[in-house]
C-alpha cells in the first residue's frame, strides 16, 4: 500500500549542495525528515533511482525523489522482526534481513519495489541469529550469523537466496573467547571485487575476518579498535573509493566516550585512524574523496579518502545508525525514524 506521508514528515533543516572548492569552509547540514518516530531504522541502500531504508517492526520505506517523500513498503507477515540489513539489486528487486533468535531471523524478497514480499529463507536453528547479508550480484551472496557450535555461521547462496549452504567449520577460525558479533547497521559483513569478503567482530577482542574466494575460506586478523568490554569492538566495515578497507566501532553502552573508533588496512597492515574519537561509529560511506562515518550521536567527515577526519560541522548535530550513497547523495537513517540527506556537487 502506497501512502503519501509527506504531511507526517518533520523538516528540521534545509539541504543544500556544496562544491569541492568550498566544502571545507562550509557548514554542511542534513535535510532531516522523520518517517515514523516509533521505528528504529538500521538498514539503508540506494539502487539506480530509489532510496531504501529498513528497520524495526517489519519496516521498509522507499523514496523515488531523493528523499523528499517516502512510501511505506513494510512487510506484512506473521513474523515480527527488525530488518537490520537490506540488499538491493535494482529499483524493483531487494532482499531484507530480519534478526532475532530462531525463526525471527528471516529473509524476505520483493520484485516490485516492495509492493509485495515473499518469504525467501528462514532460520530453523533455535540458536541461530542473522547478523548481515551481502551480495556480489543478484545470484551470489553471503549471510553471516552468530556462532553456533563455536564457529560463526557463514552461508553462501548462488541462486539469489533461495538456498544457502553453510561454509565448512574447517574453513573458518574458531571464535575467540569473549568474542561476539553485532547486527548493528547492515555493514558487519561486506563484499568487494573478485570474490573478496570481510566481516568484523568485537567483544574483548576486535577482529576482521577475510575471504578471497567468495567466502569459501577465511582467516582472522586483530584490529586496533576499542575492545575493553563485551559490547565493544568492530561494528561495521566499508571500502573507500580507492577500494581501501576500513573497520569502525566502539561500544554501544558508551556511545559518547572518547576511544579509537576507526582503523584502515594499508599494505596488508591494520593501523589506527585518528578521527578525534567521537564515540561509537556504525557506518561509513564515500563519494569520490569525501567519506562520512556516523553513529547515533554524531558524524565525522573526511576530504581525503579517509586519511584525515573532523567532526561534521552540522547545525543539527545529528547522528545515525546506517549510511548509503550513490555518485552524489548520501542517505542516512537512524533512531526514531530519522532520515538525513546530504547532496554534493563537483
Amino acid at each position: 500500500m502506497i501512502k503519501n506521508i509527506w504531511s507526517q514528515l518533520v523538516l528540521l533543516s534545509a539541504c543544500f549542495s556544496v562544491t569541492a572548492n568550498d566544502i571545507k569552509h562550509t557548514t554542511m547540514d542534513w535535510q532531516l525528515n522523520t518517517i515514523n518516530k516509533k521505528v528504529s531504522l538500521r538498514g539503508s541502500a540506494i539502487s539506480n533511482n530509489t532510496l531504501w531504508v529498513s528497520g524495526s517492526d517489519n519496516t521498509v520505506y522507499i523514496s523515488n525523489d531523493n528523499g523528499k517523500t517516502w512510501l511505506d513498503r513494510s512487510v506484512k507477515s506473521d513474523i515480527k522482526t527488525g530488518f537490520r540489513d537490506i540488499a538491493v539489486f535494482n529499483d524493483n528487486t531487494a532482499i531484507v534481513m530480519g534478526i532475532g533468535s530462531g525463526i525471527q531471523s528471516t529473509l524476505f524478497k520483493t520484485l516490485d519495489a516492495g509492493k509485495t514480499w515473499e518469504k525467501l529463507y528462514q532460520n530453523q536453528d533455535k540458536k541461530g541469529f542473522f547478523d548481515s547479508i551481502a551480495f556480489w550480484d543478484e545470484n551470489n551472496g553471503l549471510l553471516m550469523g552468530d556462532p553456533v557450535d563455536g564457529f560463526y555461521v557463514i552461508k553462501r547462496t548462488q541462486d539469489g537466496g533461495k538456498t544457502w549452504s553453510r561454509i565448512s567449520q574447517n574453513n573458518i577460525p574458531k571464535m575467540l573467547e569473549n568474542e561476539s558479533a553485532f547486527a548493528a547497521s547492515g555493514n558487519t559483513l561486506i563484499v568487494g571485487d573478485n570474490g573478496n569478503a570481510w566481516f568484523t567482530t568485537g567483544g574483548l577482542s576486535a577482529s576482521v575476518y577475510s575471504s578471497h574466494d567468495f567466502g569459501n575460506t577465511w582467516h582472522r586478523e586483530a584490529v586496533p579498535l576499542h575492545q575493553e568490554t563485551p559490547t565493544s569492538g568492530g561494528y561495521a566495515l566499508a571500502l573507500n573509493s580507492q577500494k581501501q578497507l576500513f573497520v569502525m566501532g566502539g561500544d554501544y553502552l558508551k556511545r559518547d566516550k572518547k576511544y579509537n573508533n576507526l582503523a584502515s588496512l594499508k599494505e596488508n597492515k591494520w593501523s589506527k585512524v585518528n578521527t578525534g574519537g567521537h564515540g561509537l561509529r556504525t557506518a561509513m560511506t564515500c563519494i569520490k574523496n569525501k567519506c562520512l562515518t556516523t553513529g547515533k550521536l554524531s558524524s565525522d567527515i573526511s576530504f581525503d579518502n579517509g586519511i584525515n577526519w573532523q567532526l561534521l560541522n552540522s547545525k543539527s548535530k545529528q547522528g545515525f545508525y546506517t549510511l548509503a550513497s550513490n555518485k552524489s547523495l548520501i542517505l542516512a537513517a537512524g533512531a526514531d525514524g530519522s532520515i538525513g540527506i546530504i547532496e554534493f556537487t563537483d
